[in-house]
């Protein structure tokens, strides 16, 4: 049943909470809790409005989506000059007609050419500015290649009556354009205009000379101060374009449209200009073709109408309606009530209370006399005494003459102190709402609005002259001279406290939704802009539920708009499944919900033998302590298993309430009782993605528990080290994420504090962070130097600026951080390269100086930095063991100073502890460094495996970017010779050097898995390298994104489980081509399983390789092979007894204190 209903396979589990799915294998607690609180929030809302319990249960499981669509702007209008038609024009009619060719095989990147409209491009131009000769030639291109797209203009020009063709330029091709249209057609007037053009000097603007010349030339006889002077009679329609213009909102010209949507910056840049608008063709092509072949269209369909008849066509484009940032204020009551003529009262209401209080007394004007539900409530907020105010009335009535989803009120907000004389039309406006019919009000609006009604109020005449016939005069004019300022202080409380309008500010509501302050007129488009995006097809539902309860028009209206409003107001959440499961008797565990209580449905689906299902168990428990909820748990077990699906014991840590760890009491435990004693255990941390845990304190290895050795329970304890901050960046202009641009995190007070590198992996890039704010920037040279931050999104700082030199980051949860960051590179730096060696050649004395001083420095800081940097990774106290003993082979052969970098995610308390001693014994640095395998890279569950990938898969961002170059050296590894000798060696442009294995030992050919099969067929002859022992030049590393390719090569081989046997070694192997491997000497690398005796004498490192053949212990290993191992690990078990002995010393002197 479940899988032939909603498709969940045998094995899968899933988490459904009021039908929001979780995926157990990636939740997060804190994800869940959040989802609660605005579960809550919402499901508290509805109680509070009155509804019931089986329509609170309707509305839960809507799948509500903001409207996401891109806007398009209706291009069907007259003020738009088509300079073809690919339907009608001559020059088209040997071209097919049929919707069919679209179906036709064709070159791909080939445009069919079909005697259809189904591409137009719409040019808004300023014919006298510099950009008009550009578009112009892009029109002549297009039209002159006969490309399949219809163009049409708006040419906006200067409506200044006083200016006319003969000092204009505009002007002056507007005119021309007109005659010459009338005197021949629209296409020979395109011609004339490309014509004037090509008498405009480069880098010049149009002159009236220009049009002139043409106008002679092509028209001898013509009286030229006839068309383009003053008294021109082809002058109709230049004010109505610019209107046009100006209505459908665009901004500075020039701009364009494609099929009426926007093209970006970007997209009309000269470079891009002309591909970016045959991509869009092209795109649409596509589109149109998949739109024929399910009948959708066809030849009897008018494209145009088509194209223009989409739910996303509007007649403006209004950043103010669209942007994607929405405020919007509750308008659902709690218990408190009050009047609103009583503002003493209202002034002490909390926000909330404020807006309950307006809706339930707001009067509306309707599409019809109350008999229908208005889905769509809008407020206008305006001092209507004013002619701003009354003109934001006017505009809405002109959108109420053709809505029927729209209901309208008004609010006062007046800019003086109220009292009666500057109320006036105010309190008309207000006594018509409370005392009149639908259309009466609607008609006594129109009036009132006026200005010259305004005029004749303001000199004298009286509210009552103006009642028109049929309205309830003696009604209107009691409630007018009764209404006293209160309400409109009540008003203007409500606009100053909840709205944050000053006295005088205009605004409008709508379903809950606060636009404002207005600052320049909102036209009647935009209350049609504002309808549309309202009623959605979110909002459909929500109506037709409403509908149904059974309530009259008015509460129905009110009802709608208070639903709309709250779950609007919620963050946008995933889609709702209705997991509507018939043979409810199959749920094996069923708890019911108090009773008279809201409660969550919860649906659980699991395959109780599943590492998911360990985790749902704890985290059901904890759900029915803190929520009521009605829960049915169901089990979806596979039928057959080819092994034990379960390998180990897991205990998911999460409780109902917050548990502080104190000395006197214990945090958050895991508890593993009861387990059997024979098997040999790991313990492991899974933490939530976005943390980084260590291990703080353990009494015993906590690789290798063999409970039967141990006398007492095994105790470790974890501590939370840092939260991630991770993001992903991209150039705005290529839309590709910046290889190698460099980002670093600090404090204000320390700007540096970590660095990291971008990857070309999705632009990743990945931090170490705390709680608090933090500034992320560019890093000091090329990065800076180059790039510039353009925006940002998750940040905290204003993403508005025109350029963000440091964006704020504040991280205040639990819960992972994710930044978007866009970049671009400088004015005049669009051809360097972050990643390339290339110097600006230095100019001038002073250049010289500091160029030679800069090296001077750069030598200075090389003797004092030539330092061997050695990385290692182990785990587990016999491989820490092994470190510390290779540590001491490391600095015994070189007297180069020595820093250890060491992966501290798998590294002992015990080492930890130790290393700063052995440090200050031996005289070197150390660090740890740690890195978070990135969420969106294939994840490994082997301890083992998970340390191989840490080896090879983030070389580039996990050393600090001032690292030059690295040594890897396995930790179960004596070094015999002089390290500095490898770090300097030439690797001939490679990123790193590897040694091969041996071939010496012939007894073992059997087991060379590299010289047969697949490795024998890539390899070609080339040597498969062995991992123990590598170098790395960082620096070319991440010149070559080497870091990326490995990462990508990884992702795709790591789907299949048995690719990468040995990730480390067989990676960059596999990789050989594309990441060139230096091949280091033999004597680099010794063996035993591998080298034969004779070679051993040469050898700079010893390697204890597994031997298949024999299976010897490591450790017998090292004693027999290696003479000096045994000294090395005398010396540092003395120094471990050293500091123990200290380490008790220390502990009884503090008791006896």
């Amino acid at each position: 049943d479940l899988r032939s209903r909603f498709d969940f396979h045998p094995g899968e589990a899933y988490l459904f909470i009021n039908g929001l799915r979780f995926e157990m294998d990636t939740f997060d607690p804190f994800s869940i809790l959040d989802v609660l609180k605005l579960e809550g929030k919402l499901m508290t809302g509805l109680h509070n409005l009155g509804i019931s319990e089986e329509n609170v249960d309707k509305f839960l499981k809507l799948n509500l989506h903001v409207w996401e669509d891109n806007y398009v702007i209706d291009i069907r209008h007259p003020s738009i000059k088509w300079i073809n038609d690919l339907e009608t024009d001559e020059m088209y009619l040997s071209w097919p007609a049929s919707y069919q060719e679209l179906l036709k095989p064709a070159f791909s990147g080939v445009i069919p050419s079909i005697r259809r409209n189904f591409h137009n491009l719409v040019l808004f131009v300023d014919p006298a500015q510099e950009h008009a000769l550009e578009f112009i030639k892009l029109a002549e291109l297009f039209y002159d290649n006969k490309v399949p797209v219809r163009i049409g203009f708006v040419f906006v020009v200067s409506t200044d009556d006083e200016v006319d063709g003969t000092d204009d330029a505009g002007v002056a091709l507007w005119r021309a354009f007109s005659y010459i249209t009338e005197q021949l057609d629209v296409s020979q007037a395109f011609t004339s205009i490309v014509q004037m053009y090509e008498k405009v000097k480069k880098q010049s603007v149009l002159t009236v000379e220009n049009v002139k010349d043409v106008l002679q030339h092509k028209f001898p006889q013509a009286d030229i101060w006839d068309i383009l002077g003053i008294d021109s009679k082809y002058d109709d329609g230049r004010k109505e374009d610019a209107s046009f213009y100006k209505m459908t909102g665009l901004g500075p010209l020039p701009q364009v449209l494609y099929n009426g949507e926007l093209c970006d910056n970007e997209e009309l840049s000269i470079e891009e200009r002309e591909s970016a608008i045959l991509q869009r063709i092209l795109d649409t092509t596509v589109y149109l073709q998949r739109e024929v072949f399910v009948g959708i269209i066809n030849d009897r369909t008018s494209a145009i109408d088509y194209l223009m008849e989409k739910n996303n066509v509007v007649p403006r484009i209004n950043p103010l309606i669209l942007n994607s940032e929405r405020e919007y204020i509750n308008l659902i009551s709690t218990s408190v009530t009050a009047d609103i003529e009583d503002s003493s009262t209202f002034f002490f209401l909390d926000s909330q209370d404020k807006s309950a209080v307006v809706a339930e007394n707001m009067h509306y004007l309707t599409p019809e006399d109350g008999s229908m539900i208005s889905a769509v409530s809008i407020w206008i907020v305006a001092d209507f005494d004013k002619p701003s105010g009354r003109k934001l009335l006017l505009n809405a009535l002109e959108h109420m003459k053709t809505s029927i989803h729209s209901r309208l009120g008004v609010i006062s907000n007046p800019a003086s102190k109220i009292n009666e004389e500057n109320t006036v039309i105010s309190r008309g406006i207000l006594a018509a709402f409370l005392t009149q019919k639908n259309s009466l009000l609607r008609d006594f609006l129109w009036k009132l609005a006026r200005e010259e009604t305004a005029a004749a109020l303001y000199s004298g005449d009286q509210m009552k002259a103006l009642v028109t016939e049929g309205m309830d005069k003696n009604a209107f004019e009691k409630k007018y001279n009764t209404i006293g300022v209160n309400i409109f202080q009540t008003h203007q409380l409500f606009c100053q406290n909840v709205l944050n309008l000053r006295p005088g500010e205009m605004g409008v509501v709508s379903n809950g939704r606060f636009i404002g302050p207005l600052h320049e007129d909102f036209y009647p488009e935009d209350f049609h802009l504002l309808e549309k995006i309202t009623f959605t097809n979110s909002l459909q539902k929500i109506k037709d539920i409403v509908e149904n309860m059974g309530i009259n028009s008015k509460n129905m209206s009110d009802l709608t708009m208070k639903v709309d409003g709250l779950i609007s107001s919620l963050p946008k959440r995933g889609s709702r499944h209705d997991i509507t499961l018939l043979k409810e008797n199959h749920s094996v565990i069923k708890v019911n919900p108090l009773e008279n209580d809201m409660f969550f449905n919860i649906i659980a689906i699991v395959d109780p033998l599943t590492r998911e299902a360990q985790k749902m168990a704890q985290l059901l428990i904890v759900l029915g302590k803190i929520i009521n909820m009605k829960m049915r748990l169901f089990l979806n077990c596979k039928g057959m298993l080819s092994e034990a699906p379960l390998t180990s014991f897991y205990r998911f840590v999460l409780e109902p309430e917050l548990m502080p760890g104190t000395h006197d009491f214990l945090g958050p435990v895991a508890k593993f009782l009861d387990i059997p004693e024979s098997p040999l255990f790991t313990l492991n941390m899974i933490t939530p993605e976005g943390w980084l845990v260590e291990i703080v304190q353990s009494n015993c290895d906590l690789d290798n528990i063999y409970l039967k050795d141990v006398e007492r329970t095994v105790e470790a304890e974890y501590e939370l080290e840092y939260l991630l901050l991770e993001g992903h960046c991209f150039d705005e202009v290529t839309e590709q994420p910046p290889w190698g641009l460099q980002f670093t995190l600090g404090t204000q007070n320390k700007p540096v504090l970590v660095d990291t590198i971008v990857m070309a992996n999705l632009g990743y890039f990945q931090l170490k962070a705390n709680p608090g704010a933090w500034v992320l920037k560019l890093r000091e040279g090329k990065s800076e130097d180059i790039y510039q931050i353009v925006g940002h999104k998750g940040a905290d700082s204003d993403p508005d600026l025109t350029h963000l030199e440091d964006v704020i980051v504040l991280l205040d949860s639990f819960k992972s951080k994710i930044l978007e960051i866009q970049v671009q590179k400088k004015p005049g730096k669009m051809k360097d390269d972050i990643l390339s060696d290339k110097v600006e050649k230095k100019k001038g004395v002073w250049d010289s100086i500091k160029s030679l001083t800069g090296r001077l420095h750069k030598e200075k800081e090389k003797t004092e930095t030539d330092v061997l940097n050695i990385f290692s990774v182990a785990s587990g106290h016999l491989y820490e063991r092994f470190l510390r003993i290779m540590m001491l082979s490391v600095l015994r052969n070189t007297k180069t100073p020595v820093k250890f970098w060491f992966l501290k995610n798998y590294l002992s308390p015990t080492f930890k502890e130790v290393i700063p001693h052995m440090a200050k014994q031996y005289g070197f640095q150390y660090e740890l460094v740690q890195y978070k395998w990135p969420r969106w890279l294939h994840q490994q569950t082997e301890k083992q495996r998970i340390i191989w990938g840490y080896k090879i898969l983030f070389l580039d961002v996990l050393f600090p970017l001032a690292v030059d170059k690295i040594i890897f050296v396995d930790a179960d590894q004596i070094v015999r010779h002089d390290l500095k000798e490898l770090r300097d060696f030439d690797l001939g442009g490679a990123p790193y050097g590897y040694t091969p294995f041996c071939d010496s030992r012939s007894d073992m050919d059997g087991y060379r898995f590299w010289k047969t099969g697949y490795w024998a067929s890539h390899l070609l002859r080339r040597k498969y390298h062995i991992s123990a022992l590598y170098v790395v030049d960082l620096k070319k590393f991440r010149k070559i994104a080497a870091g990326d390719r490995l990462r990508g090569q990884y992702q795709t081989l790591s789907q299949d489980p048995n690719s990468l046997s040995n990730l480390d070694q067989d990676l960059p192997n596999n990789m050989i081509y594309q990441v060139a491997i230096k091949s280091l000497p033999q004597d680099w690398l010794w063996c035993e399983t591998w080298c034969d005796d004779e070679s051993k004498q040469r050898a700079k490192t010893i390697d204890l390789c597994n031997n298949p053949k024999t299976k010897e212990p490591k450790l017998k290993a090292a004693a027999r092979i290696i003479p000096e191992w045994v000294e090395y690990d005398t010396e540092i078990r003395q120094l471990l007894d050293q500091l123990k002995d200290k380490k008790k010393t220390s502990i009884l002197i503090h008791d006896e204190l």
